[in-house]
């Protein structure tokens, strides 16, 4: 027995009625300690040999202790583990003692709708899976952890929070108790990273693609498709090894750019990579059927046996068969740029895949009839092939006008938008090149569909993110191809009319100055991972907004912001999502990209929706030096038509308060002769709102006149 940073004493254990005792010796009756059960928060197995005893394992206290027991025998340690972890995991938690698990234990945690307040959960590491216990419901699915899409440590050292975030879920595991937490975080990240050489140990996509293949097909894709001699050529050796190494190491992390690595470093890094598989791709056990499949001389009978074997391989060496396959159909595609057709990519990749070192000219041909036959081998129906070329097509065109820096390309790229909602009938496939702004991209929808735009048809190109349930209206002016780079699997464009845009524009046309202010409810996005507000919820804030900043204050007497962003570099999107139970249905999301491209992101809420709609025209104003509209004739005029009541005009109102109950009183005692009534256009709207005063007097003048219905109208 040993406690941590001690040497190990020998001791006589026993474990009774949830006590954990060790003496002296067998013949001793009073301990020298003892471990209550309930006192455990974790339970771990290391390595062999890992503290100098061949087999050891680990508790954890709540007290912030780690005691080390040590056995000669494996079957003993593993016995002793057994009973202890029986004595203080929960009966809710017993299914975890199933597995040989190498860590087992309590920790606090946030997960699906919860978010509010961290709960305690039960988990076990076993390899690469993380299975959790939840206090309600059963047993859920395991992590995959060399499937993640983000494995990360967010906080300060102080209130460390771990984040993993699968395809469906993400779950945030809490740093309460430093000692256990630093030994979950390192065993998780161990078990997330590539485990060996083999394609099953590497880090894996959804689709049972390594991430180090993903990785390197995907920026040879982006960048490399009208290289000359893309894979044929050689990388720097040097600079192919480090970047191998380091995607070797965690390939989750490596992020590839231009600029930064060439497209030779990268092919070469991924032919090295497929070439010293232990297994090979096509496995040692199939290689020579493989071989012998393309010396069939009928093509319809080679090209089934080829789809035989492929079923055979493991799952992970049949998707990363298919995917690379796809990327060589691809690149050959554009063989009259880049000098690799079919014949040239099969000599390079054959003896690369079937490790022959050129020696079996069977294993180019083999790859030469994967990529001829790419269709009918891999069961590419013609929806995936059509989105493929035109994917393909894309990039490349965007490549070859690519700007005089040659890290940043424009050209067309095509992409789906959608008219009024996300249907399948309602998609259009449009062109867009890199001059192209969202009011032209909007036309050339409603042109397409034959709508014509009538007076205060205000069309506009939404930006929709439906993870955040949040949507954004371009501006006019806005470039869309930036727009699309940025646009995750969860986002799409549609065209829709701005409902609120008459309002806003009223709104703007009769206010004074370009600042904004007012108490808003505001939610940091970090405030989910613990590290915000200490509630998690919205709070109470006040907001200035001018033409240059948006600050925030804690309160209206505050003579100092608590935060401060410039206007320019938010993006505000319309809408909050409702797992965060916002107080209110009019709120907005606001994001805010730093110059390091770290986005932070918070959520704001409106009493009123007249309330939402002045603090969005006024972002828009001050974002866009005061034209939130064109105003040419094509599109909708912004000169609104004179509104007329009888014989009385109606024309936007200004003045004291005092003036306006004046102006309200003469025109209540004789409406008819008072000509010179004034109302504030776009403020009225029933049920309150900004100058609630006016809104009612109005509501009652007018119902004098029977010009509203008595459930109110616009």
């Amino acid at each position: 027995v040993s406690s941590a940073g001690r040497e190990f004493s020998r001791r006589w254990c026993v474990l009774s009625d949830g006590v954990l005792s060790y003496y002296e010796n067998e013949r001793a009756v009073t301990p020298n300690g003892e471990i209550r059960a309930s006192e455990i928060v974790c339970l771990a197995v290391p390595p062999p040999d890992t503290h100098g005893f061949e087999h050891t394992f680990e508790v954890y206290t709540e007290g912030e202790r780690l005691y080390l027991f040590g056995l000669e025998s494996a079957e003993l340690a593993h016995e002793w583990v057994k009973c202890i972890a029986k004595a203080f995991v929960p009966p809710l938690a017993e299914d975890l003692l199933a597995q040989d698990f190498e860590r087992l234990g309590r920790l606090p945690y946030k997960a699906g709708l919860s978010l509010q307040q961290a709960q305690e959960g039960w988990f076990s590491l076993t390899g690469s899976e993380l299975h959790a216990v939840f206090p309600e419901g059963p047993c859920e699915e395991p992590l995959q952890l060399r499937k993640l899409q983000e494995l990360s440590v967010q906080g300060d050292s102080e209130n460390q929070v771990l984040v993993l975030v699968e395809r469906r879920r993400t779950l945030y595991i809490q740093g309460e108790r430093r000692l256990d937490f630093m030994g979950w975080l390192g065993a998780i990240q161990k078990a997330a990273a590539s485990l060996g050489d083999t394609l099953s140990e590497q880090q894996l996509g959804d689709s049972d693609i390594p991430v180090i293949v993903y990785r390197c097909v995907d920026y040879i894709t982006q960048c490399g498709l009208t290289s000359e001699g893309i894979y044929r050529k050689c990388g720097q050796t040097s600079k192919t090894q480090r970047l191998l190494e380091s995607l070797r190491q965690d390939a989750r992390s490596v992020r590839l750019k231009e600029g930064e690595q060439h497209v030779d470093d990268v092919s070469s890094a991924l032919k090295r990579f497929l070439r010293d598989l232990p297994d090979g791709l096509f496995t040692r056990a199939q290689r020579l059927a493989w071989l012998e499949a393309s010396e069939i001389e009928d093509e319809e009978e080679k090209v089934s046996r080829y789809r035989e074997l492929l079923v055979r391989l493991p799952p992970v060496n049949r998707a990363t068969v298919k995917a690379l396959i796809s990327h060589l159909y691809c690149v050959q595609c554009f063989s009259d740029t880049n000098q690799m057709n079919t014949h040239n990519l099969a000599i390079v990749f054959g003896p690369t895949l079937f490790q022959t070192d050129g020696q079996d000219y069977k294993a180019g041909r083999v790859v030469e009839d994967l990529i001829s036959h790419y269709v009918v081998v891999f069961s590419v129906d013609e929806e995936e092939l059509r989105k493929q070329r035109e994917e393909i097509t894309a990039i490349v065109k965007m490549r070859v006008a690519g700007t005089a820096s040659g890290t940043q390309h424009a050209g067309d790229f095509i992409c789906t938008v959608y008219l009024e909602e996300k249907k399948a009938e309602t998609e259009q496939h449009v062109k867009i090149p890199a001059s192209m702004t969202a009011e032209e991209l909007t036309l050339e929808i409603l042109d397409r569909r034959n709508v014509g735009i009538r007076e205060k048809d205000y069309w506009t190109c939404f930006e929709v993110n439906e993870r955040e349930e949040a949507e954004r209206p371009l501006h006019f002016a806005e470039k869309v191809l930036p727009i699309l780079h940025g646009l995750g699997t969860d986002s799409h464009l549609v065209v829709k009319k701005h409902q609120s845009m008459e309002a806003m524009l009223l709104y703007l046309a009769s206010r004074v100055g370009d600042t904004k202010h007012g108490m808003m409810k505001f939610r940091e996005d970090r405030s989910l991972l613990g590290l915000g507000l200490p509630s998690g919820g919205f709070h109470d804030r006040y907001f200035i907004l001018n033409s240059s900043c948006l600050r925030l204050y804690k309160e209206v007497r505050s003579h100092r912001p608590e935060k401060e962003w410039p206007v320019k570099s938010l993006k505000v999107y319309l809408g909050v999502k409702k797992k965060l139970r916002p107080p209110t249905c009019w709120g907005f999301t606001v994001v805010h990209e730093t110059e390091k491209h770290e986005k932070q992101q918070w959520y704001l809420c409106c009493d009123t929706q007249m309330e939402l709609r002045e603090w969005f025209a006024t972002f828009l104003f001050v974002q866009h030096d005061g034209l939130v509209w064109p105003s040419e004739p094509s599109r909708v005029s912004r000169a609104l038509p004179e509104v007329r009541l009888g014989s009385v005009s109606l024309i936007p109102l200004r003045g004291s308060e005092n003036e306006m109950r004046r102006s309200v009183a003469a025109f209540t005692t004789d409406p008819l002769s008072y000509r010179n009534v004034l109302l504030t256009p776009g403020l009225w709207e029933p049920g309150g709102g900004r100058n609630s005063l006016l809104a009612s007097t109005c509501e009652s003048c007018l119902r004098s006149l029977h010009c509203l219905p008595s459930a109110g109208g616009s």
